[in-house]
């Protein structure tokens, strides 16, 4: 019994006393209040994360916005994102934040509610199309293979998420990067499959009709 009281008592340098393997396994930590705290399996998190992932996730812009209270200024981020599964799947989302990692993560999860399914036509949009979103007007242009994807900054963020690889854009108008990602997101919306299209023999039928 003696040899066994001398190791359970292990004495830190400090004086205090030090639980065994054995005993520190079995104690559940709590919190002030007394309720026991939840472990965050982080191995587990690491491996989730070597997952591949359908969606790409980028960030666009990010910018300091503040706003002034009674104490002063109240700094925070603002940030834009689009996600994207390189096919015709996109989104995008703006969200402010205290610090940029909070901003980001908000903006990242606003994307993911607001995704859209937009047609193609091969590598390619189906149609021309001129969308206005606030003050920036974007123009889209289908292209011929090979050409690429000729667009500014903003543009070529988000369509380098989808599968277009050929595309011909002018920016328009406004130049605040929020109003011009609605735009494109607004004129991919608009796009029809080539088998919806009405004719001008179509109208020319229906008119005699």
């Amino acid at each position: 019994m003696a040899e066994a009281d001398k190791k359970a008592k292990v004495i830190n340098k400090s004086g205090t006393l030090k639980m065994t393997d054995e005993t520190a396994s079995t104690r559940t930590q709590r919190d002030i209040s007394g309720r026991p705290m939840r472990r965050n399996n982080r191995r587990d998190r690491r491996n989730n994360d070597n997952v591949p992932k359908e969606f790409d996730t980028i960030t666009i812009n990010i910018d300091r916005v503040s706003r002034t209270v009674k104490g002063g200024r109240r700094m925070r981020f603002k940030a834009l994102v689009a996600i994207g599964n390189h096919k015709n799947k996109i989104g995008i989302g703006v969200a402010k934040g205290g610090d940029v990692t909070s901003a980001v993560q908000k903006a990242t999860t606003k994307a993911k509610k607001n995704m859209i399914e937009f047609h193609m036509d091969g590598e390619t949009i189906c149609h021309e199309v001129e969308a206005r979103s606030t003050g920036a007007d974007v123009l889209m242009k289908p292209a011929a293979p090979g050409t690429g994807i000729i667009a500014g900054g903003v543009v070529r963020s988000i369509i380098g998420l989808t599968g277009i690889k050929n595309l011909i854009s002018k920016s328009l108008g406004s130049t605040n990067k929020v109003n011009i990602a609605y735009a494109v997101i607004e004129g991919l919306k608009q796009q029809t499959p080539r088998s919806e299209w009405v004719t001008a023999d179509q109208k020319g039928q229906k008119e005699s009709k």
